[in-house]
């Protein structure tokens, strides 16, 4: 008799076992909180970033230019005094296109070199040359093709143009719907242009350092790759929790009733 209820509460287990894994096999929130203390409860929440990279000009970016004036004869001249439509597709349509040499044509500047420049150092070049000729005249200049790339395991990856003048990692991320529940906060490559290529940087998400990281703000062109996780875990939001609770439930009753026969 006590041999047949030993067999019973193992076969018990063993019908028990398989829900409980499933139930346990949930992602660990470590895995997937953002921006954690590394080191203890008392650090400063304040990190400075002090955005040492800057992007630089290349061949095929498309720069906007607008000249502004309070005399009604140079407005004319650059005409700034037509109605201005503050919108992408306009600044897109009105833009000055760097050459395969560096190069834009500019009004009555016939050739200005902009490759390797940051746009400040553009305005400022147009700046100087317009304070030679043109009087209160003010120059302002815009990449207008600031696209970025994020890949991987993100809800909507594809290529996001970003109209504001920065953009961080998360935001970039929040753009791309966010990362999926199978996606690696610890191992996310940022591909970035250089003069000489491409170079790749890893970012851990979950450590709060990032915040200093000369990666944590984007550039144009960069691209953002969510790596998959090792193993695909059952995630909290897709989990079939009613059909598991109805098994569990009758599997139980069906052990108890096994159990007292």
């Amino acid at each position: 008799m006590e041999r047949i209820y030993n067999q019973r509460i193992r076969m018990l287990i063993f019908a028990i076992l398989p829900v409980a894994l499933v139930m346990t096999s949930c992602v660990s929130q470590k895995k997937v909180k953002l921006i954690q203390e590394r080191v203890n409860k008392e650090m400063t929440t304040q990190f400075e970033n002090p955005r040492t990279t800057t992007y630089r000009i290349q061949t095929g970016d498309h720069i906007y230019i607008r000249v502004y004036s309070v005399d009604p004869k140079t407005s004319k001249f650059f005409q700034s005094d037509f109605p201005y439509l503050m919108n992408s597709t306009y600044q897109y349509l009105n833009t000055y296109v760097v050459d395969e040499f560096g190069y834009i044509s500019f009004s009555f500047i016939e050739k200005l070199y902009v490759k390797g420049l940051t746009i400040q150092e553009v305005q400022q070049s147009i700046q100087t040359q317009l304070d030679e000729y043109f009087k209160e005249a003010t120059a302002y200049v815009k990449l207008v093709n600031f696209q970025v790339g994020v890949l991987g395991d993100v809800n909507s990856p594809g290529n996001y143009t970003i109209e504001q003048d920065q953009i961080n990692v998360f935001q970039a991320i929040g753009l791309a719907g966010g990362i999926t529940d199978f996606g690696n906060y610890k191992e996310v490559k940022i591909i970035r242009q250089t003069q000489n290529g491409s170079e790749v940087y890893i970012l851990d998400l979950t450590d709060n350092r990032i915040l200093e990281s000369p990666y944590y703000y984007m550039l144009p062109n960069d691209v953002l790759y969510i790596e998959p996780r090792n193993s695909k875990s059952w995630a909290y939001s897709k989990f079939p929790y009613q059909t598991l609770f109805y098994f569990f439930s009758v599997a139980i009753l069906g052990a108890a009733l096994y159990l007292n026969y």
